[in-house]
Formats: C-alpha cells, sequence, structure tokens
C-alpha cells in the first residue's frame, strides 16, 4: 500500500519547515511506501526553497506542485491529481504530526472494509482555553476550534473527518468527484467546509468511513482564533455554506429572496440570545443567530423559485 501525503500552502514557510520535518520523522508504513506532496497555492514566501531543502534529506519522495488559481480547494484537487499513491493522506501545514501516524492510517486500511479514515485532532491552547469556551453539554460550540475526539476505540463515523487528519482511498475521489471549490477559503470568500462536504458524499453513498483514535494529529490554536469575533465569523460562514450546499427545499416560500422559515429561525434565536441570564449559554444562543444569519445571506445571494 502506497501512501500519499498531501499538504497544501499559502505563505507559512516557517510553519511549513515544522510539518515536513514531522513527515521526515514518521515511521514508514510497514508495507509499501509513502510521498509527500507539497501544494503551493501561490504563495510569495520562500515556500518554495523550503520544500526543495526537504527533498534533500527525505527517504520518501517529497514533490512541490504550484497551484495559481486561489483557493485552498484548487490547492487539495490538484495534490490529488499529483498522487501517485492508492491511499491519500491529508493533512495541515502548521500541525504536530504523530510520529506513527502512517502506521496507524495503514493498519486502519488493512483492518477495516472501509474507504477512509479519520483520525484523533487535539487542540494546543498556547494561550489557554477562554471562558466562554464550551466543548461539551447543551450550549457545547461547533468545530471553529478545529478538534475531534470520538473516544479510545476505534468506530464508524457518522459524520465526516476533518481535513487536518484524514485518508481516502484514490478511489473515492474517482467515483465522488474532487473537493468542491466554492467552499474553501479563499481571497474572496471564507465559507470552508470543502473536507466535510466531500465527506458527506461519501458517507451518504452507503461508504465505510472509520474513526482510528490512534491516528493523531495535534492543531494550534492561534490567538485570533480564541476570540469571539472569531468564533462569529466562523458560525456565519457555517450558515452560508449550509444554503450553499444544500439548497433551499422546493416550494419554500420567500420574503424578499429569504426562505420564510429563516425569517421564523433568526427571530427564534434573537429571543433566546436576549432573555438568556447565563453568559455561556447567552453566547451559544448568538452564534445560532450568527449561523441563521449566513443563511440568510446566502439564500439572498440567489434567485429561489
Amino acid at each position: 500500500m502506497d501512501i500519499s501525503i498531501i499538504v497544501c500552502t499559502y505563505n507559512r514557510c516557517e510553519r511549513l519547515r515544522n510539518v515536513l520535518r514531522d513527515i521526515r520523522s514518521l515511521t514508514p508504513p510497514r508495507h509499501g511506501g509513502y510521498e509527500v506532496v507539497v501544494v503551493d497555492n501561490n504563495s510569495t514566501d520562500q515556500t518554495r526553497a523550503v520544500v526543495e531543502a526537504a527533498m534533500k534529506g527525505s527517504q520518501a519522495v517529497v514533490r512541490y506542485g504550484f497551484e495559481g488559481r486561489q483557493g485552498k480547494s484548487h490547492a487539495l484537487n490538484r495534490g490529488v491529481q499529483l498522487a501517485t499513491g492508492a491511499v491519500l493522506a491529508f493533512t495541515d501545514d502548521d500541525v504536530e504530526i504523530e510520529r506513527t501516524w502512517l502506521v496507524e492510517i495503514e493498519r486502519a486500511f488493512t483492518s477495516y472494509p472501509c474507504i477512509g479514515v479519520g483520525g484523533r485532532i487535539v487542540p494546543m491552547w498556547s494561550q489557554g482555553k477562554p471562558s466562554w469556551y464550551v466543548e461539551q453539554g447543551p450550549c457545547a460550540l461547533m468545530a471553529a476550534i478545529v478538534r475531534l475526539n470520538l473516544g479510545e476505540d476505534a468506530c464508524e463515523m457518522k459524520a465526516p473527518p476533518f481535513g487536518a487528519n484524514m485518508a481516502f482511498r484514490r478511489e473515492a475521489f474517482e467515483r465522488f468527484g474532487p473537493f468542491r471549490t466554492d467552499l474553501g477559503p479563499n481571497p474572496r470568500d471564507m465559507v470552508r467546509g470543502e473536507d466535510t462536504e466531500f465527506g458527506r458524499r461519501v458517507l451518504a453513498a452507503g461508504e465505510q468511513v472509520m474513526y482510528i483514535p490512534t491516528m493523531v494529529v495535534r492543531h494550534p490554536v492561534e490567538e485570533q482564533r480564541a476570540t469571539k469575533a472569531y468564533f462569529r465569523t466562523w458560525y456565519f460562514g457555517y450558515g452560508r455554506m449550509l444554503v450553499r450546499t444544500g439548497g433551499i427545499p422546493t416550494g419554500t416560500i420567500c420574503y424578499f429572496r429569504t426562505p420564510r422559515y429563516l425569517f421564523r429561525g433568526f427571530i427564534e434565536a434573537a429571543a433566546r440570545w436576549l432573555c438568556c441570564p447565563w453568559p455561556k449559554h447567552r453566547f451559544y444562543y448568538e452564534l445560532q443567530l450568527y449561523l441563521v444569519a449566513g443563511q440568510i445571506a446566502e439564500a439572498r445571494s440567489h434567485s429561489w423559485s
């Protein structure tokens, strides 16, 4: 089993240098080899020089690819095109990778009849968790801070894995197509979700995707992400993604190009936010308001019948 590690990057050459160092230290798969495909998404820093330096000191093949169309999904699709492995493993350009990562990916695909796997993602809080950040319970916040922990045992995933730590057999892309280029970070639009949308396509087809707890990466939490402002922006974008990928049900009654049910949802979310006396719960309801506002904004950008 040959594995291709795909890393997309944009103007993060110093962080990329650390990721490539981690990859160079990985325990190789027991059977077959692996390669590293780094896709430069039109960087203006020393990204290419960092990759070329990594080529000289690696036991694996390290290849540099360039994608001039700005946007992470374009870069991901370019990586899929360049990769030669039977399994395509994805991670970010700013993570710390557990040394046994490749071994665990190989073991998962040989142990389970699955088309994809997702691993544990551990947030690294350099500045400590904010007091308003809630991870569990009825007011748990969504994964604006990238994290995934489904427990200590391998299990079948009911929701898609995240792009910072996932792998799919090549056939998944041959059967279900590439990442959607109208999703994913780009200079004009921060509507994320290109990774989860692809995973939803796979799961909707009845394919098995496994959670592997021993397949671990650690993801840094940048200071600007540990803010309420970032969460508000993220929830707004997530709302836009929901409408962009799911559309509006046929026959929906619209007022001023906005579905009636979204008006109702906005009013209900606003009422909960205004009436809630507990700060943590109040912020949760505020984010629900931003979520619905994002859905309304995306709905109004289209003409719905």
